[in-house]
């Protein structure tokens, strides 16, 4: 029980660090409330999980292809670049005005999340590397029912944060204040946009380095 709740804990750490899909959520939940927050969270866990299965089956070294990763860059520079410049332009109309509820689609919500986390080329990497590691651990002293189930353990640790950071961005949409919202908006937006160039800029590297 305890290797399993270790296992949870590293879901957690591994979905905690800021980064794009954390700031994009943050803004869904101050702008749409908890369930646009949630779901997500849950669009982008899809994406970690296709990642986890693709180590788990040895498919990774065909998307850390050169060619794949240029893509990855490119395509992760559209979806945030595009999505961090709409988040942007829409600040500071009604959807952001505190105790109205934006109007949006779960579809919508849930769809934003997966491309942003599957067009994320640093996913790749964070998962080929932390994942990578824990099935060369796992593998050489557990059977495979336990690789999953610890695999399991991991998606839950990423579904609690999910969960907690749908929760913060509700509860700071009904505490905060109205300006202050559209503050942390903007923030979110302009974190959006820069993970985006700063992928623009990789694929350049890439291409023309």
């Amino acid at each position: 029980m305890n290797s399993i709740f270790t296992y949870v804990l590293l879901g957690v750490s591994l979905a905690a660090p800021i980064g794009p899909v954390n700031a994009a959520q943050l803004d869904k939940g101050i702008r749409y409330g908890f369930f646009h927050a949630w779901i997500f969270g849950v669009g982008a866990l899809i994406a970690d999980v296709l990642y986890m299965a693709m180590v788990y089956l040895g498919l990774i070294n065909f998307i850390d292809s050169p060619f794949i990763k240029t893509f990855l860059w490119l395509f992760g520079f559209f979806v945030l670049s595009y999505t961090g410049i709409e988040s942007l332009l829409s600040t500071g109309k009604t959807n952001i005005i505190k105790g109205s509820l934006g109007k949006a689609s779960l579809i919508k919500s849930f769809s934003t999340g997966f491309l942003m986390s599957i067009s994320n080329p640093l996913t790749i990497l964070f998962w080929l590397g932390i994942y990578g590691s824990v099935l060369a651990k796992t593998a050489a002293t557990f059977s495979e029912s336990q690789l999953i189930i610890y695999s399991l353990a991991i998606i839950a640790g990423i579904l609690l944060w999910d969960f907690t950071m749908a929760t913060i961005s509700s509860l700071a949409r009904k505490l905060l204040s109205t300006n202050l919202l559209v503050i942390i908006s903007i923030l979110s937006s302009v974190s959006m946009i820069g993970f985006g160039l700063y992928f623009g800029i990789q694929a350049y590297k890439v291409l023309f380095g």
